[in-house]
């Protein structure tokens, strides 16, 4: 088992709920087979609730009811399944090329039970015009002038992005405006996510777009 501390388990409880087990086969899942294929690290094992689970499944306060959200280099599922298992109303779409992240992403889903999820083996530029989402994650996949071009065109010209980012966060913003604003985003802003529950808040670049309909 995967030692939690009080103040985690106190933040898992309120995010994860009745479907807290859950959660805690995913972090053993994380633990074992995810480091053992090298999709975590062997040193983040005693930080998988705070530095990773917990501090992506914040950000499903920022995802609104029943949203399609598509999971952008998924990996090891983070943010990805933390939001599938948070909240059983979204429909999440993992897109990761890997196979052997693919394949693990999949196993993981199965033991879970988790119906609300698909797993796709593609890269997010192949992905378009095949999937359309209401909301956009990514976190640790790139910085935001190549993020955007992989995550705005998922949402067919409306929704939101909705990205994980370090301390940072505002200069790539600055980086990548023109970029964004020519795939259709009409607003980016840094909010921070769970001050009231995590030692360290999660930072997140929302941007909502809304590209106007060619005229045919």
């Amino acid at each position: 088992m995967v030692d939690i501390t009080a103040a985690e388990l106190s933040a898992a409880e309120k995010i994860f709920g009745d479907r807290l087990d859950l959660a805690k086969r995913y972090v053993e899942h994380l633990a074992t087979s995810g480091t053992e294929r090298g999709l975590i690290g062997p040193r983040e094992v005693p930080r998988l609730w705070s530095r990773h689970v917990l501090n992506c499944a914040v950000i499903e306060s920022e995802i609104p009811q029943e949203s399609h959200v598509a999971d952008v280099g998924s990996g090891a599922g983070l943010p990805g399944l933390c939001l599938a298992i948070a909240r059983p109303d979204l429909e999440l779409t993992l897109i990761e090329p890997l196979e052997r992240r693919v394949i693990w992403l999949q196993e993981v889903v199965d033991d879970l039970g988790l119906d609300n999820v698909t797993v796709m083996r593609t890269r997010a530029e192949l992905a378009v015009g095949h999937i359309e989402a209401d909301v956009v994650t990514a976190r640790a996949v790139s910085a935001l002038t190549n993020l955007a071009g992989l995550t705005i065109p998922l949402l067919g010209g409306k929704g939101e992005v909705v990205a994980i980012k370090g301390r940072s966060a505002g200069e790539e913003i600055e980086k990548a405006a023109k970029t964004i604003r020519k795939l259709g985003g009409v607003q980016t802003t840094v909010v921070t996510v769970g001050d009231h529950l995590l030692e360290e808040p999660t930072t997140v670049v929302r941007i909502v777009v809304d590209k106007p309909q060619k005229k045919s």
